[in-house]
């Protein structure tokens, strides 16, 4: 380890469809980390609408959306690279994506590779959503994301993390972080969680995981949101509902780590 890093994540609970509430709540959290001195935030799939698929049309973003100017303002002023999700035109085509601000003004985009659906027999009250691939094409962007002057990020989104290629590529382009921007039910959540842990020991990258604190799309989350060492070692958890960040400092001394929840 050369230079320090800082990773933080950020656990939401959004306003179905209500872009300019949860842009509201961003800054909030962004304000968090920046006091928190984190380099990198990473918010969940989704995060500026909701897990909203009826609605992901109708208030698709643009790559250069204007609605996103006071995240680059607040990502400039914090001096912060942020990961946001939001559904996004491209074209005729509409994708999940996950808009990366940095503090230079810069707008980058991942694109979601892997789509997912809940199997009829999931245990979600009766409310099976659309498989995403009704809404969404599978996506191909993949930049990479530079933050605290010399570490090099990967992002997942969801579903992305089920195929193990997908962070064996990211470690082998020489990512030492793996940002999972996603949305867990409870009976997701001790698989994924397992396998993020892995990940980061098999591939020696520090591993963070992004969920909603609430509800969205008429399911349940987890919550839970976390980050790993290189080590797979738990560093931080969040709790499993509420709205808080968690982050994880790195220095030569080591990791040290904290949670912050704004609303149990």
């Amino acid at each position: 380890m050369h230079e320090p890093r800082s990773i933080a994540v950020a656990q939401t609970i959004p306003r179905r469809g209500d872009v300019e509430a949860n842009v509201e709540g961003h800054l909030r959290l962004i304000h968090l980390a920046a006091q928190e001195r984190a380099q990198v935030l990473l918010f969940p799939e989704l995060s500026l609408t909701g897990y909203e698929l009826d609605l992901a049309q109708e208030l698709a973003f643009s790559v250069d959306d204007a609605r996103l100017a006071p995240l680059i303002d607040a990502a400039s002023a914090g001096s912060l690279t942020l990961i946001v999700g939001a559904p996004v035109r491209i074209g005729t085509r509409f994708h999940i994506g996950a808009f990366i601000l940095s503090p230079n003004g810069s707008i980058r985009l991942y694109t979601k590779q892997r789509l997912g659906a809940f199997p009829p027999d999931a245990n979600l009250d009766g409310n099976v959503p659309p498989a995403e691939s009704s809404v969404f094409a599978a996506g191909y962007q993949n930049p990479p994301v530079e933050f605290g002057g010399h570490h090099y990020a990967a992002i997942a989104i969801c579903a992305d993390i089920g195929q193990p290629s997908h962070p064996q590529a990211a470690a082998d382009r020489g990512a030492d972080t793996y940002l999972a921007s996603m949305f867990v039910i409870p009976a997701d959540l001790d698989q994924e969680t397992k396998s993020l842990a892995k990940y980061a020991e098999r591939h020696r990258m520090a591993v963070a995981l992004a969920n909603f604190g609430g509800p969205s799309g008429g399911l349940s989350s987890a919550g839970a949101s976390a980050i790993w060492s290189e080590k797979g070692e738990r560093l931080a958890q969040l709790a499993p509902a509420g709205i808080g960040i968690a982050v994880a400092h790195e220095d030569r001394a080591g990791w040290r780590a904290k949670t912050v929840m704004l609303e149990p």
